[in-house]
């Protein structure tokens, strides 16, 4: 009679995991593009879809408006509902809502109908990223976490690209009703195939039917110190991405075909940049702290730096550079809530914690048009953008690092033994 090998049975079991959580990974990163495909198409459609609808142009923005304010509310409960009900089926509930709402929306006929759409097309896609994050913080451990982290990430520099490329062609074909309607299809099927196939990391036990204390986040101080840095990097990120255009254009007279041709390039370098700052932070043991504080200090002196240029040239050259350090951080960030909150907080501490940073995002682009209209000073708007990374760089400090057991050491003890 041949006598099972525990250790044998859950080193294959093993294998067989590890091999299975870059399908994870895939699937993930699949549900994050559509997420962000469905939301920005929006920019190339916007002008389309006022004219259908007789709105004037300064209205569009309340479309956009509508969205956000259904996406930071789904952050801060769905995130919770993740860790009640598991990633799996939060990705479910995100994305196939998502499908059916940008579907509907390719039928919009009044301004009332495409805001309540909008605003429910929000509220699915706020939980997805959560929930995405807590797949990979569970599959992948703390030493191969930010390369896998890095290249979920990249989903939504990618989804720029391909919205960009792929959306004027389908409106001028199928006018943007198609648009909607073929976006809607593809993420039903995404979120069909994501239900279907992905698996939580851990096997649910009676503690998970029980709600998250979530509570406990908020008596965690690197959890809120992590808060206000996520918010002072967004600000400087999509403040820049807001702002850039029209600083140039009007502290410069750059043309604005030209001035869009330079902000494209400040999110050329992320698409790299991400898996490989999580590469490089798996390769130092999982240490994610020393490079963060570094990326948010280039950051703000890239800010200052850019401040100063005047010349399209010097602009075209440093707005690649800039992107780097503007979307670097995502991964290491996304790492850390992870680390630190535990896995059983996972999407509740994410959830809450990119909610209040989406504030960062609201606030920013309020702050910086002030200064600019008070000062008449593009290098003051660009000190304002700054401001964010410096708190960022900071608080960044401040952070402890989570302990963790080193795998390789559990192993020796176990064969010592």
């Amino acid at each position: 009679m041949t006598v099972a090998d525990p250790l044998a049975e859950k080193k294959a079991e093993s294998e067989g995991q590890s091999g299975y959580r870059w399908v994870i990974l895939g699937l993930a990163w699949l549900a994050l593009l559509m997420s962000f495909v469905d939301r920005l198409a929006w920019a190339n459609v916007a002008v389309q879809v006022g004219g259908s609808l007789g709105m004037q142009v300064a209205s569009l923005g309340e479309f956009v408006t509508a969205f956000y304010v259904g996406y930071v509310a789904s952050n801060a409960f769905g995130g919770v509902a993740i860790d009640w009900i598991g990633p799996r089926r939060m990705i479910g509930f995100s994305l196939l809502p998502l499908g059916l709402a940008t579907f509907a929306f390719g039928y919009t006929d009044s301004v009332i109908f495409g805001l309540a759409l909008q605003f429910a097309m929000g509220l699915a896609a706020g939980a997805d990223f959560s929930a995405c994050v807590k797949l990979i913080a569970t599959w992948f451990d703390f030493k191969s976490r930010g390369l896998a982290m890095g290249l979920l990430t990249t989903a939504s520099s990618i989804a720029v690209v391909a919205t960009n490329a792929s959306v004027p062609s389908l409106a001028k074909a199928y006018g943007w009703t198609g648009v909607y309607q073929s976006l809607g299809a593809a993420t039903l099927i995404a979120g069909a195939l994501c239900f279907l196939t992905i698996r939580d990391a851990t096997r649910r036990t009676v503690d998970d039917d029980a709600p998250p204390n979530v509570a406990a986040l908020f008596r965690n101080r690197d959890l809120v110190l992590l808060a206000i840095v996520g918010f002072g990097a967004l600000w400087g990120t999509w403040g820049f991405a807001f702002w850039a255009n029209a600083l140039m254009i009007k502290g410069y007279g750059i043309a604005p075909i030209r001035a869009g041709f330079i902000t494209a390039s400040f999110g050329i370098g992320a698409i790299i940049s991400k898996p490989l700052i999580g590469l490089l932070s798996d390769l130092l043991g999982g240490r994610r702290k020393a490079l963060l504080v570094a990326c948010f200090a280039m950051f703000t002196v890239m800010l200052l730096v850019f401040g100063t240029l005047k010349t399209e040239t010097q602009f075209l050259i440093a707005a690649p550079i800039l992107g780097v350090s503007a979307f670097v951080y995502t991964p290491l960030v996304a790492a850390m809530v992870a680390e630190i909150s535990g896995p059983r907080l996972i999407g509740s501490a994410y959830g809450i914690s990119n909610a209040f940073w989406q504030l960062g995002t609201v606030l920013v682009p309020l702050v910086v048009g002030q200064v600019f209209q008070a000062s008449g000073s593009f290098y003051a708007a660009f000190v304002a953008l700054a401001v964010g990374p410096l708190i960022a760089t900071l608080f960044m400090t401040r952070v402890h690092e989570a302990r963790r057991v080193q795998p390789e050491l559990t192993a020796r003890l176990r064969t010592d033994a």
